[in-house]
Protein backbone atom coordinates (compact mmCIF):
# COMPACT_ATOMS: atom_id res chain seq x y z
CA UNK A 1 0.00 0.00 0.00
CA UNK A 2 1.58 3.42 -1.29
CA UNK A 3 1.99 5.76 1.48
CA UNK A 4 0.43 9.09 -0.15
CA UNK A 5 -1.73 11.87 0.99
CA UNK A 6 -5.45 11.00 1.05
CA UNK A 7 -7.73 13.10 -1.07
CA UNK A 8 -8.93 16.62 0.22
CA UNK A 9 -12.19 16.25 -2.12
CA UNK A 10 -13.96 13.83 0.60
CA UNK A 11 -17.11 14.37 1.55
CA UNK A 12 -17.50 14.99 5.02
CA UNK A 13 -20.42 12.73 5.32
CA UNK A 14 -18.48 10.00 4.76
CA UNK A 15 -16.38 10.73 7.97
CA UNK A 16 -18.33 11.39 10.73
CA UNK A 17 -16.36 13.65 13.86
CA UNK A 18 -13.86 16.38 12.71
CA UNK A 19 -13.47 17.36 9.58
CA UNK A 20 -9.82 17.58 10.50
CA UNK A 21 -9.59 13.87 11.20
CA UNK A 22 -8.13 12.95 7.93
CA UNK A 23 -5.17 14.96 7.51
CA UNK A 24 -4.43 14.72 11.28
CA UNK A 25 -4.32 11.01 10.35
CA UNK A 26 -2.11 11.63 7.21
CA UNK A 27 0.54 13.99 9.41
CA UNK A 28 0.82 11.34 11.94
CA UNK A 29 1.43 8.74 9.36
CA UNK A 30 -1.68 6.67 10.38
CA UNK A 31 -4.49 5.19 9.27
CA UNK A 32 -6.98 4.97 11.67
CA UNK A 33 -10.18 2.39 11.34
CA UNK A 34 -13.04 2.99 13.89
CA UNK A 35 -16.35 0.64 14.17
CA UNK A 36 -15.28 -1.91 11.45
CA UNK A 37 -17.98 -4.23 11.03
CA UNK A 38 -17.73 -5.34 7.63
CA UNK A 39 -19.09 -9.37 7.44
CA UNK A 40 -17.95 -10.77 10.72
CA UNK A 41 -15.97 -8.25 12.15
CA UNK A 42 -16.77 -7.01 15.23
CA UNK A 43 -16.91 -3.33 16.25
CA UNK A 44 -13.11 -2.86 15.63
CA UNK A 45 -11.06 0.06 15.83
CA UNK A 46 -7.50 -0.01 14.88
CA UNK A 47 -4.27 2.17 13.60
CA UNK A 48 -1.94 1.10 11.08
CA UNK A 49 1.08 2.78 10.22
CA UNK A 50 2.25 3.77 6.83
CA UNK A 51 5.85 3.43 5.17
CA UNK A 52 5.59 -0.42 7.42
CA UNK A 53 5.25 -4.02 6.48
CA UNK A 54 2.30 -4.85 8.45
CA UNK A 55 1.09 -8.20 8.36
CA UNK A 56 -2.48 -9.49 9.79
CA UNK A 57 -2.45 -12.60 11.34
CA UNK A 58 -5.45 -15.05 12.70
CA UNK A 59 -7.23 -18.09 12.44
CA UNK A 60 -9.64 -18.95 9.53
CA UNK A 61 -12.83 -17.11 9.60
CA UNK A 62 -11.06 -14.50 12.07
CA UNK A 63 -11.76 -11.50 9.79
CA UNK A 64 -8.08 -11.10 7.78
CA UNK A 65 -9.67 -10.47 4.47
CA UNK A 66 -12.64 -8.51 5.55
CA UNK A 67 -10.22 -5.51 7.42
CA UNK A 68 -7.67 -6.16 4.79
CA UNK A 69 -9.47 -5.88 1.56
CA UNK A 70 -13.38 -5.64 1.72
CA UNK A 71 -13.02 -2.83 4.30
CA UNK A 72 -9.51 -1.06 4.08
CA UNK A 73 -8.77 -1.46 0.31
CA UNK A 74 -12.57 -1.10 -0.32
CA UNK A 75 -12.91 2.47 1.35
CA UNK A 76 -9.07 3.46 -0.80
CA UNK A 77 -10.44 2.52 -3.71
CA UNK A 78 -14.02 3.97 -3.36
CA UNK A 79 -11.99 7.22 -2.34
CA UNK A 80 -9.60 6.79 -5.43
CA UNK A 81 -12.95 6.15 -7.88
CA UNK A 82 -14.33 9.32 -6.36
CA UNK A 83 -11.22 11.40 -7.65
CA UNK A 84 -12.38 10.77 -11.35
CA UNK A 85 -14.58 13.13 -13.54
CA UNK A 86 -18.39 11.93 -13.22
CA UNK A 87 -18.38 11.01 -17.10
CA UNK A 88 -15.25 8.71 -16.24
CA UNK A 89 -17.32 6.93 -13.21
CA UNK A 90 -20.66 6.07 -15.24
CA UNK A 91 -18.49 3.89 -16.87
CA UNK A 92 -17.47 1.93 -13.79
CA UNK A 93 -18.94 -0.40 -11.43
CA UNK A 94 -20.88 1.24 -8.23
CA UNK A 95 -18.60 1.21 -5.30
CA UNK A 96 -20.80 0.54 -2.05
CA UNK A 97 -19.02 2.49 1.06
CA UNK A 98 -17.93 -0.59 3.96
CA UNK A 99 -19.33 -1.00 6.67
CA UNK A 100 -17.38 1.16 9.18
CA UNK A 101 -17.92 4.07 10.89
CA UNK A 102 -14.55 6.51 9.92
CA UNK A 103 -11.51 5.46 8.65
CA UNK A 104 -9.19 8.31 8.26
CA UNK A 105 -5.97 9.07 6.69
CA UNK A 106 -6.16 6.04 3.70
CA UNK A 107 -4.41 6.46 1.09
CA UNK A 108 -4.91 5.31 -2.47
CA UNK A 109 -4.64 1.51 -2.60
CA UNK A 110 -3.60 -1.77 -4.28
CA UNK A 111 -4.79 -4.80 -3.76
CA UNK A 112 -3.15 -7.91 -4.70
CA UNK A 113 -4.97 -11.58 -4.45
CA UNK A 114 -3.82 -14.78 -3.22
CA UNK A 115 -5.07 -16.37 -6.46
CA UNK A 116 -2.77 -15.76 -9.84
CA UNK A 117 -5.20 -16.29 -13.19
CA UNK A 118 -2.42 -17.19 -15.18
CA UNK A 119 -1.36 -20.22 -15.28
CA UNK A 120 2.26 -19.81 -15.82
CA UNK A 121 5.70 -20.14 -13.12
CA UNK A 122 6.83 -16.37 -15.12
CA UNK A 123 3.68 -15.09 -13.55
CA UNK A 124 4.40 -13.18 -10.51
CA UNK A 125 3.32 -10.58 -8.21
CA UNK A 126 6.36 -8.27 -9.36
CA UNK A 127 5.11 -8.65 -13.14
CA UNK A 128 1.38 -8.80 -12.60
CA UNK A 129 1.68 -5.20 -11.12
CA UNK A 130 4.44 -4.16 -13.08
CA UNK A 131 6.94 -3.37 -11.01
CA UNK A 132 9.60 -5.92 -12.10
CA UNK A 133 9.86 -3.18 -15.02
CA UNK A 134 10.21 -0.11 -12.72
CA UNK A 135 13.20 -2.50 -10.53
CA UNK A 136 15.24 -3.79 -13.96
CA UNK A 137 15.25 0.11 -14.83
CA UNK A 138 16.67 0.62 -11.33
CA UNK A 139 19.16 -1.63 -11.26
CA UNK A 140 20.49 -1.10 -14.84
CA UNK A 141 20.70 2.43 -14.33
CA UNK A 142 20.92 3.43 -10.87
CA UNK A 143 22.95 0.30 -8.91
CA UNK A 144 26.51 0.34 -8.21
CA UNK A 145 28.63 -2.18 -9.58
CA UNK A 146 31.44 -4.20 -7.63
CA UNK A 147 34.08 -6.67 -9.01
CA UNK A 148 33.14 -10.41 -8.63
CA UNK A 149 36.87 -11.56 -7.18
CA UNK A 150 37.92 -8.23 -5.60
CA UNK A 151 34.53 -6.59 -4.52
CA UNK A 152 35.91 -3.52 -5.22
CA UNK A 153 33.62 -0.34 -6.64
CA UNK A 154 33.85 -0.61 -10.86
CA UNK A 155 33.17 2.46 -12.56
CA UNK A 156 34.36 4.56 -15.78
CA UNK A 157 36.99 6.11 -15.24
CA UNK A 158 37.84 9.10 -17.73
CA UNK A 159 40.92 11.46 -17.99
CA UNK A 160 39.17 14.47 -15.65
CA UNK A 161 38.28 11.85 -13.16
CA UNK A 162 41.55 10.08 -12.91
CA UNK A 163 42.99 13.41 -12.68
CA UNK A 164 40.85 14.49 -9.95
CA UNK A 165 41.61 10.76 -8.23
CA UNK A 166 45.42 11.54 -8.41
CA UNK A 167 45.11 14.87 -6.41
CA UNK A 168 43.29 13.50 -3.66
CA UNK A 169 45.54 10.77 -3.16
CA UNK A 170 48.67 13.14 -3.58
CA UNK A 171 47.50 15.58 -1.39
CA UNK A 172 47.42 12.65 1.08
CA UNK A 173 50.75 11.12 0.63
CA UNK A 174 52.65 14.92 1.01
CA UNK A 175 52.98 14.81 -2.96
CA UNK A 176 55.03 11.69 -3.86
CA UNK A 177 56.76 11.46 -7.02
CA UNK A 178 54.38 9.95 -9.36
CA UNK A 179 55.70 7.54 -12.96
CA UNK A 180 52.74 7.65 -15.71
CA UNK A 181 53.21 4.37 -17.47
CA UNK A 182 50.72 2.39 -20.01
CA UNK A 183 50.99 -1.74 -20.42
CA UNK A 184 52.57 -2.57 -24.07
CA UNK A 185 52.27 -6.71 -24.83
CA UNK A 186 55.24 -7.81 -26.98
CA UNK A 187 56.22 -11.85 -27.81
CA UNK A 188 58.17 -13.22 -25.30
CA UNK A 189 61.07 -13.87 -27.68
CA UNK A 190 61.78 -10.13 -28.19
CA UNK A 191 64.91 -8.76 -27.46
CA UNK A 192 66.19 -6.09 -25.95
CA UNK A 193 67.55 -4.49 -28.95
CA UNK A 194 64.02 -4.68 -30.99
CA UNK A 195 62.45 -3.38 -27.73
CA UNK A 196 65.03 -0.37 -27.91
CA UNK A 197 64.21 0.18 -31.49
CA UNK A 198 59.96 -0.01 -30.90
CA UNK A 199 60.75 2.58 -27.80
CA UNK A 200 62.13 4.92 -30.24
CA UNK A 201 59.31 4.40 -33.30
CA UNK A 202 56.90 5.04 -30.65
CA UNK A 203 58.45 8.13 -29.27
CA UNK A 204 59.13 7.18 -25.76
CA UNK A 205 62.77 5.97 -24.27
CA UNK A 206 62.27 4.67 -20.11
CA UNK A 207 60.23 1.20 -19.46
CA UNK A 208 59.72 1.11 -15.85
CA UNK A 209 58.72 -2.27 -15.64
CA UNK A 210 59.13 -5.10 -17.10
CA UNK A 211 57.92 -8.90 -17.03
CA UNK A 212 56.49 -11.66 -18.48
CA UNK A 213 53.32 -13.37 -18.07
CA UNK A 214 51.39 -16.25 -19.05
CA UNK A 215 48.39 -15.00 -21.67
CA UNK A 216 45.51 -16.57 -20.10
CA UNK A 217 42.50 -18.35 -21.84
CA UNK A 218 39.31 -15.99 -22.64
CA UNK A 219 35.81 -17.48 -20.50
CA UNK A 220 34.19 -19.88 -22.01
CA UNK A 221 30.26 -18.39 -23.29
CA UNK A 222 31.81 -14.71 -23.13
CA UNK A 223 29.67 -13.41 -26.34
CA UNK A 224 27.71 -10.22 -26.81
CA UNK A 225 24.73 -11.72 -26.57
CA UNK A 226 25.11 -13.30 -23.06
CA UNK A 227 25.79 -9.60 -21.85
CA UNK A 228 25.39 -11.18 -18.38
CA UNK A 229 28.89 -12.59 -18.37
CA UNK A 230 32.16 -11.33 -17.66
CA UNK A 231 35.19 -11.82 -19.61
CA UNK A 232 39.31 -11.44 -19.31
CA UNK A 233 40.18 -8.22 -20.44
CA UNK A 234 42.16 -8.26 -23.65
CA UNK A 235 43.49 -6.51 -26.52
CA UNK A 236 42.30 -6.81 -30.15
CA UNK A 237 45.15 -8.34 -31.42
CA UNK A 238 47.81 -9.95 -29.50
CA UNK A 239 49.50 -13.99 -28.73
CA UNK A 240 47.24 -16.65 -28.64
CA UNK A 241 45.76 -17.91 -25.69
CA UNK A 242 48.12 -19.70 -23.33
CA UNK A 243 51.30 -18.28 -24.89
CA UNK A 244 54.05 -16.67 -22.68
CA UNK A 245 54.10 -12.12 -23.42
CA UNK A 246 56.30 -9.48 -22.70
CA UNK A 247 54.52 -6.80 -20.42
CA UNK A 248 56.37 -3.41 -20.39
CA UNK A 249 55.46 -0.77 -18.45
CA UNK A 250 56.49 2.03 -20.74
CA UNK A 251 56.74 5.41 -18.88
CA UNK A 252 54.91 8.12 -20.13
CA UNK A 253 55.44 11.18 -18.24
CA UNK A 254 57.06 12.00 -14.43
CA UNK A 255 56.24 14.53 -12.18
CA UNK A 256 54.93 15.82 -8.94
CA UNK A 257 51.27 16.62 -9.36
CA UNK A 258 51.51 19.53 -7.78
CA UNK A 259 53.90 21.39 -8.84
CA UNK A 260 53.26 20.23 -12.50
CA UNK A 261 50.96 22.31 -14.89
CA UNK A 262 47.34 20.64 -15.34
CA UNK A 263 47.69 20.62 -19.12
CA UNK A 264 51.14 18.60 -18.84
CA UNK A 265 49.57 15.65 -16.54
CA UNK A 266 46.39 15.71 -18.64
CA UNK A 267 47.84 15.05 -21.72
CA UNK A 268 49.96 12.30 -20.22
CA UNK A 269 47.15 10.23 -18.85
CA UNK A 270 44.88 10.78 -22.25
CA UNK A 271 48.37 9.52 -23.68
CA UNK A 272 48.90 6.60 -21.58
CA UNK A 273 44.89 5.55 -21.75
CA UNK A 274 45.27 5.73 -25.52
CA UNK A 275 48.38 3.96 -26.03
CA UNK A 276 47.60 1.32 -23.48
CA UNK A 277 43.95 0.00 -24.58
CA UNK A 278 42.10 1.87 -21.72
CA UNK A 279 44.22 0.81 -18.76
CA UNK A 280 47.07 3.04 -16.87
CA UNK A 281 49.15 2.41 -14.34
CA UNK A 282 50.75 5.19 -11.98
CA UNK A 283 53.81 4.45 -9.92
CA UNK A 284 53.89 6.29 -6.67
CA UNK A 285 57.86 6.44 -5.64
CA UNK A 286 58.55 6.13 -2.45
CA UNK A 287 62.23 6.25 -0.05
CA UNK A 288 65.40 4.99 -1.86
CA UNK A 289 65.16 1.25 -1.32
CA UNK A 290 61.26 0.93 -1.30
CA UNK A 291 58.73 -0.95 -3.52
CA UNK A 292 56.82 1.80 -5.20
CA UNK A 293 53.26 1.86 -5.03
CA UNK A 294 50.87 1.27 -8.04
CA UNK A 295 47.90 2.51 -8.80
CA UNK A 296 45.69 1.02 -11.71
CA UNK A 297 43.07 2.87 -14.09
CA UNK A 298 41.08 1.79 -16.33
CA UNK A 299 38.11 3.12 -18.95
CA UNK A 300 34.90 1.22 -19.53
CA UNK A 301 33.48 -1.01 -16.82
CA UNK A 302 36.63 -2.76 -15.96
CA UNK A 303 38.34 -3.83 -12.93
CA UNK A 304 41.81 -2.91 -13.44
CA UNK A 305 42.80 -4.64 -9.97
CA UNK A 306 41.45 -7.94 -11.30
CA UNK A 307 41.42 -7.42 -14.60
CA UNK A 308 38.18 -8.78 -15.44
CA UNK A 309 35.73 -6.02 -18.05
CA UNK A 310 32.09 -6.38 -17.29
CA UNK A 311 29.14 -5.56 -20.39
CA UNK A 312 27.33 -2.65 -19.50
CA UNK A 313 24.09 -3.08 -17.89
CA UNK A 314 20.91 -3.41 -19.42
CA UNK A 315 17.26 -4.04 -18.04
CA UNK A 316 16.89 -7.66 -19.77
CA UNK A 317 20.07 -8.61 -17.51
CA UNK A 318 17.52 -8.35 -14.81
CA UNK A 319 14.72 -10.48 -16.22
CA UNK A 320 14.04 -13.96 -15.65
CA UNK A 321 11.74 -13.64 -19.09
CA UNK A 322 15.00 -13.06 -20.74
CA UNK A 323 17.39 -15.04 -21.90
CA UNK A 324 19.97 -12.64 -21.25
CA UNK A 325 19.10 -12.46 -17.33
CA UNK A 326 17.35 -15.74 -17.10
CA UNK A 327 18.99 -17.99 -13.90
CA UNK A 328 21.33 -21.12 -16.48
CA UNK A 329 19.83 -23.61 -14.24
CA UNK A 330 16.01 -22.87 -14.53
CA UNK A 331 15.58 -20.93 -17.80
CA UNK A 332 13.70 -18.63 -15.60
CA UNK A 333 10.92 -21.05 -14.44
CA UNK A 334 12.34 -21.50 -10.63
CA UNK A 335 12.42 -24.87 -11.25
CA UNK A 336 15.00 -27.81 -12.35
CA UNK A 337 13.53 -30.97 -13.77
CA UNK A 338 16.00 -33.71 -13.64
CA UNK A 339 16.14 -37.59 -13.74
CA UNK A 340 17.36 -39.28 -11.02
CA UNK A 341 20.89 -41.20 -11.31
CA UNK A 342 20.80 -44.98 -12.49
CA UNK A 343 22.18 -46.74 -9.79
CA UNK A 344 25.32 -48.44 -9.96
CA UNK A 345 25.17 -52.53 -10.87
CA UNK A 346 26.74 -54.13 -8.00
Amino acid sequence: MSDAHPFPHLNPADQPGSADAAPLAAETGLIRIRGARQHNLKHIDLDIRTGELTVVTGPSGSGKSSLVFDTLFAEGQRRYVETFSAYARQFLDRMDKPAVDRVDGVPPAIAIDQTNPVRSSRSTVGTMTELNDHLKLLFARGADLFDRETALPVRHDSPESIYAELQKRCAELNDPRLVVTFPVELPASTTPEEIEQWLSASGYTRVQAERTVQRAAPAPDASADKAAKTTKAKTAKGPAAGASVKLLDVVADRFRIGTAEPARVMEAIEAGLKRGSGKLMVYVLGEEGTEPVIWRFSTGLHCPESDIRYSEPTPSMFSFNSAVGACEACRGFGRVIGRPRPRDPE
